[in-house]
């Protein structure tokens, strides 16, 4: 039976109402035990994403503008027939990362698929292979053709199933199957 000791007893009952008490992030960590402290994404902000169902991100592609992207920023409260391509181009890259033929060609991830469905299938006939070596028993004889042939050779000397089996289709005058 396990007992605990006064001051190992007065230890845990004076760090529980500590930990309990406090909301601070220290206490927990000490409880964890963890040596890193990881920063979590804060999913009530903006993110940016590309994706195909939702054309307008929460916030553009570049958050941080230069001086020459603000001055193109406000060039573009102006009219757009004077704005040359490029200009327009880059206002379209300043506020997504991809067009929409961008995401939707080809990645090349089948490539990947097929090669671990390969692996996979390539390893699997490895144990199979040894399994078939170093784990199944050897075959028994009875598989053997002289075994066989011997087999045929008795059930027809028995006559084993007359009626609709071997001795039915073997000529026992000519010696030879019907």
């Amino acid at each position: 039976m396990l007992r605990l000791t006064s001051g190992r007893l007065g230890s845990l009952l004076a760090r529980r109402p500590i930990a309990a008490l406090t909301t601070s992030s220290r206490v927990r960590m000490e409880s964890q035990q963890s040596h890193e402290v990881v920063e979590t994404v804060d999913m009530s902000r903006p993110l940016y994403y590309d994706r195909l169902d939702t054309p307008l991100p929460d916030k553009p592609y570049i958050d941080i503008l230069s001086d020459a992207d603000k001055n193109l920023k406000q060039k573009e409260k102006g009219p757009w027939s004077q704005l040359t391509n490029e200009e327009k181009i880059t206002l379209y890259r300043l506020m997504f990362y991809q067009t929409y033929a961008e995401m939707k060609e080809p990645k090349g991830e089948w490539k990947t698929v097929v090669g671990g469905i390969f692996f996979f299938l390539g390893f699997t006939g490895l144990v199979v292979w040894w399994q078939r070596i170093y784990v199944y028993p050897p075959h028994p004889r009875t598989n053997d053709e002289d075994w066989q042939a011997m087999q045929l050779q008795r059930m027809l000397d028995m006559r084993v199933n007359p009626v609709q089996g071997f001795s039915a289709k073997w000529d026992y005058e000519k010696g030879q199957w019907k």
